[in-house]
């Protein structure tokens, strides 16, 4: 059996994921090595929280798929709970979204990702099933549905309220990759896109001041080039000083003279693309492609719709934080302040991303075919 486990394992995906994790600690380092403040250290943390997303990422691929099922309505139920009493911290950058003790920080609707996305794949499963019985029940695949929107609007409010709407964006995100998996019609979609199309004007009308300020500065940076467009514009400026083999790693002037704004971690890719230049950016781009793509493949060859629809809604987390992430360091989105897993600092993403990979681990060592490249 432990045998046939490490036969099947996804290794590519496992080196894709420590090449990132290289990159993203020696940008880190770079990000915090002028620093006079913690900081400086920061990278040393890192490596820290890794070994033990090491530990945990081992323990979800040893351990029996059927397991995935309690892991997710625990982890949902605990994090729902703190989701709730986190609106009672004080705020930082804007929003009440983190618990600190000490020098450890957690951001509850990190774990919830993982917990919402386990059990909307159940209640999705349950659906499939249902709907390819004998005798379908119409009545249960209403109850499912209902379900499943409960899970998604339960906590995307509750994170709405911190207010944090690009990590509310990564549910969305998540959802819609897994309602693929699940058979929506197309005509639903496009529909779901008009009256997307149409309401937004009319819901900037009703976002506080601080996210129509940002919307107004993506569209011109210019508007505020010290106050909030100083952001974006000086990413560009690092992303762009780089050029083709970036200025050496501790030589950019953008990330020494910390004119980017928390460099380790939101805009870590202007860090690397600044000092590393466009060989070593393009590269994360790749390994991105890889991750992702590989993680799709393990959907496709899931032993059951369980496995596919987790496999399905980690791919959508991870495509979405790629996206916004580099797309806002080089200003083609709205700055929202959504990580890049693997390599930008934070235990709490670096936990979500090391337990995703470790369940598509479990996912990969258990299909019924595989080889080292498949």
């Amino acid at each position: 059996m432990f045998k046939n486990l490490l036969k099947n394992t996804d290794y590519i995906l496992i080196i894709t994921v420590l090449a990132l994790f290289i990159i993203g600690v020696i940008g880190i380092y770079s990000a915090g090595y002028g620093d006079l403040d913690g900081s400086k250290t920061e990278y040393q943390k890192q490596i820290i929280w890794f070994v033990v997303v090491c530990a945990i990422m081992v323990f979800l691929w040893a351990i029996d798929t059927s397991m995935l099922e309690f892991i997710g309505y625990a982890l949902y139920a605990v994090s729902l709970v703190l989701l709730v009493v986190v609106l009672a911290m004080p705020t930082a950058y804007g929003a009440s979204s983190w618990f600190r003790i000490g020098p450890i920080s957690y951001q509850p609707s990190e774990l919830m990702k993982i917990g919402y996305i386990l059990c909307a794949a159940k209640v999705m499963s349950m659906y499939i099933e249902n709907k390819e019985a004998t005798q379908p029940n119409k009545k249960k695949s209403i109850i499912l549905l209902s379900v499943l929107a409960l899970l998604f609007v339960v906590p995307v409010l509750l994170i709405i309220k911190q207010p944090d709407y690009g990590t509310a964006l990564v549910y969305l995100a998540i959802t819609a990759f897994m309602l693929f998996k699940l058979g929506i019609k197309y005509r639903y979609i496009v529909a779901g896109l008009l009256v997307i199309l149409v309401l937004m004007p009319i819901a900037y009308n009703f976002l506080p001041e601080h996210a129509k300020t940002r919307i107004d500065v993506f569209l011109n940076p210019e508007l505020d080039p010290l106050g909030d467009g100083y952001n974006a514009i000086q990413s560009k400026i690092a992303v762009g000083a780089g050029m083709f083999l970036g200025t050496g790693l501790l030589n950019g002037s953008q990330t020494q003279y910390d004119y980017l704004p928390v460099q380790s971690s939101d805009f870590i890719f202007s860090v690397i693309s600044e000092e590393m230049g466009f060989v070593i950016s393009a590269l994360v781009v790749i390994l991105y492609l890889v991750l992702i793509l590989r993680i799709l493949k393990q959907a496709a060859n899931a032993r059951d719709n369980f496995s596919s629809f987790i496999a399905i809604g980690i791919a959508g987390m991870f495509t979405f934080h790629f996206i916004e992430n580099i797309g806002m360091t080089i200003g083609l989105l709205p700055i929202t302040g959504v990580p890049l897993p693997f390599v930008s600092y934070g235990g709490s993403n670096l936990l979500t991303a090391g337990f995703a990979i470790g369940i598509i681990l479990n996912i990969s060592a258990r299909k019924s075919q595989n080889t080292f490249f498949g």
